[in-house]
């Protein structure tokens, strides 16, 4: 207690400053259409940034940079993770916010232990394993009723993954955390080219409901680039939260608007689309919790890789696959090959996780069989270095060893939204954060709740609406309390007990594919961790077909590896204004505190590394 009083008084200064602009009770639309003053001109981005006394990755150079204060003031890695995504619920509010929920890992130095908290969202106590059925027809409901309703709308986990991580390894208040990410929804932001694609990209659902057209439409028009939008809304929420706690939100007066939202959504005057009530009530907010739960672990190479266990399949995916990985050697000398081995390796692991993955509180998940190198070397013998396996791929069973072998059809892969976002921190005592949250696709359920400036998730459109394979017990199927399965894989890699890289990314069920490449790519073929982070990406999930960036179409090896039998096909834009596979944002460690920080060059108009003092 000593050393974190002592982290405490040591990070007051940044956070006793009062906010630039005062505080006002009526509300006030976003102002946009004007040039931004030179103020509020964001840092200058860098994808790599090499130095020590801490680091912060995220999408976001507003939000990297609100996390590298709170380090340089004396905070942890854990006080600057959560200012960070509070920054990104400014910046980035299509992709994450109070509106949704996420994952936590986290290293503590001191006990040379990784925690986790389980903030992912739930449905209400009213919704059953038939909600997304329409009972006039007995099929599942049109996708986009779903997305686009109050029926998609999770109770929010955002909120309490932050009071959980302050209370249990933070050294400041929420109060304080929350000031840097009100200062920039008080000032503003400047636009980007990034932030006004997605608006367009969103524009048709956007003006379909009012309160979000009022925010991010202002005056009826798209956001310009290199003008400010301001979110006074957001900001007023804001220190509600730090006023009164995250109950404001859980049991007071913000809760009360979610849940009017949610029930009653404010669709525009004249909008003919068809957008479906939802089911939460406010005892639904009251109940919500977080779960500290253990960490997955496997090895791989000698290297501990620990991730999110169930409600997320990351963890148990991603470790699956390397598991069957340690089953070959993996090499730049045959890019092709080991290539071919990670498409089918993250096969084999989609059609086990889309079996066997859901919330344990509502279905025996077997994690501990899932990672079992057992149950891997069962699952290799599949792969063939001459031949690509046929999809969809029947499941293995993990509970009986000598099984996963057998070929078979299973089912397809169920949907999930392709957004999110991630980032990790480090500190100068060593402590590591690897966070991804998210409100699911990219402007969630495209419903803001008015006056308050944030969008509300669809994350409950995670949830199978019926089951995968008819007679197959399916583990997401929707419930009154569960938590639908998530493919968010932040991923801390420790080597002799010390952390070596920490890493995620956004992108729905690419989630796991990004991450799992990108540790194929610095651990088997040798690339640098900023090559790993940059190089092209295909996404394998179980399909007859594998999703990849422009970059690998053009290139030698998508058609050595189109002679074994695999198909490509361009990744989609249905969500990014470019035909993109994740946004990494990770942390190298190195002996003496040296660490290395990588975002993303250029996926998402690149991403923002920041350390905390650089060196050459």
């Amino acid at each position: 207690m000593t050393h974190r009083r002592a982290l405490v008084a040591a990070s007051a200064a940044l956070f006793s400053l009062p906010l630039l602009l005062p505080h006002t009770a009526a509300a006030s639309p976003a102002a946009t259409g004007s040039p931004a003053p030179p103020g509020l001109r964001p840092p200058a981005k860098q994808a790599v940034a090499v130095g020590s006394g801490g680091a912060v990755s995220s999408v976001n150079p507003y939000a990297s940079q609100a996390g590298i204060d709170v380090l340089r003031h004396g905070g942890n890695a854990v006080d600057a993770a959560v200012a960070t995504a509070a920054a990104l619920g400014v910046v980035e509010p299509y992709s994450a916010g109070i509106g949704g929920g996420g994952y936590f890992v986290y290293y503590d130095a001191r006990s040379k232990t990784v925690h986790t908290i389980d903030g992912r969202e739930t449905g209400p106590a009213r919704m059953r394993s038939d909600s997304f059925v329409d009972p006039s027809t007995g099929k599942a409901i049109p996708f986009d009723e779903a997305v686009n309703s109050g029926l998609s709308v999770g109770v929010p986990g955002t909120p309490a993954t932050w009071q959980k991580a302050l209370d249990d390894w933070g050294t400041v208040s929420l109060a304080k955390a929350l000031r840097p990410a009100t200062r920039i929804a008080d000032e503003g932001f400047v636009v980007n080219e990034e932030f006004r694609a997605q608006t367009k990209l969103n524009e048709a659902r956007f003006r379909d409901f009012s309160s979000t057209a009022r925010l991010f439409l202002p005056g009826g028009e798209l956001p310009v680039v290199g003008t400010r939008f301001r979110n006074p809304d957001l900001a007023r929420t804001y220190r509600e939260l730090a006023r009164d706690g995250v109950g404001a939100l859980y049991r007071g007066d913000i809760g009360r608007d979610i849940v009017r939202t949610v029930q009653h959504p404010p669709v525009a005057e004249g909008s003919t689309r068809t957008v479906r009530p939802g089911l939460m009530e406010r005892t639904d907010l009251a109940g919500y919790r977080t779960i500290q739960r253990r960490p997955t672990h496997t090895t791989y190479h000698g290297l501990d890789v620990y991730s999110m266990a169930p409600s997320s399949s990351g963890g148990t995916t991603v470790g699956e696959a390397l598991n069957i990985l340690e089953n070959f050697h993996l090499s730049s000398a045959d890019r092709v090959q080991a290539l071919h081995h990670y498409l089918e390796a993250s096969r084999i692991a989609f059609a086990d996780r889309n079996r066997w993955v859901g919330d344990p509180a509502f279905s025996e998940v077997p994690t501990r069989e899932l990672l079992s190198k057992e149950f891997a070397k069962d699952r290799a013998c599949l792969i063939r270095p001459d031949a690509t396996l046929t999809s969809p791929l029947a499941p293995g069973d993990p509970r009986g060893p000598g099984q996963g072998c057998a070929r078979g059809t299973g089912g397809v892969e169920p949907y999930e939204g392709p957004s999110t976002t991630h980032l990790v921190a480090s500190d100068r005592w060593g402590n590591v954060v690897s966070y991804t949250l998210t409100i699911e696709q990219t402007g969630g359920s495209a419903i803001t709740v008015p006056g308050r400036g944030f969008l509300l998730n669809n994350e409950l459109t995670d949830f199978d609406f019926t089951p995968l394979t008819p007679g197959v017990p399916d583990p997401n199927l929707p419930g009154p309390g569960k938590r639908p399965r998530s493919s968010m894989s932040p991923t801390i890699v420790m080597r002799d007990g010390a952390p070596l890289i920490a890493v995620g990314s956004p992108g729905g069920a690419t989630i796991i594919t990004t991450v799992l490449q990108t540790l194929v790519n610095r651990l088997d073929l040798g690339m640098s961790l900023p090559e790993a982070v940059a190089a092209p990406r295909i996404s394998q999930r179980n399909r007859t077909t594998t999703e990849a960036e422009p970059a690998f179409l053009d290139s030698p090896e998508r058609r050595a590896l189109e002679a074994l039998g695999q198909r490509f096909v361009l990744a989609p834009q249905t969500f990014t204004p470019s035909p993109e596979i994740g946004a990494v944002a990770a942390l190298e460690f190195a002996p003496g505190g040296r660490v290395t920080a990588v975002a993303e060059p250029k996926r998402r108009g690149g991403g923002s590394a920041m350390v905390v003092r650089a060196t050459s």
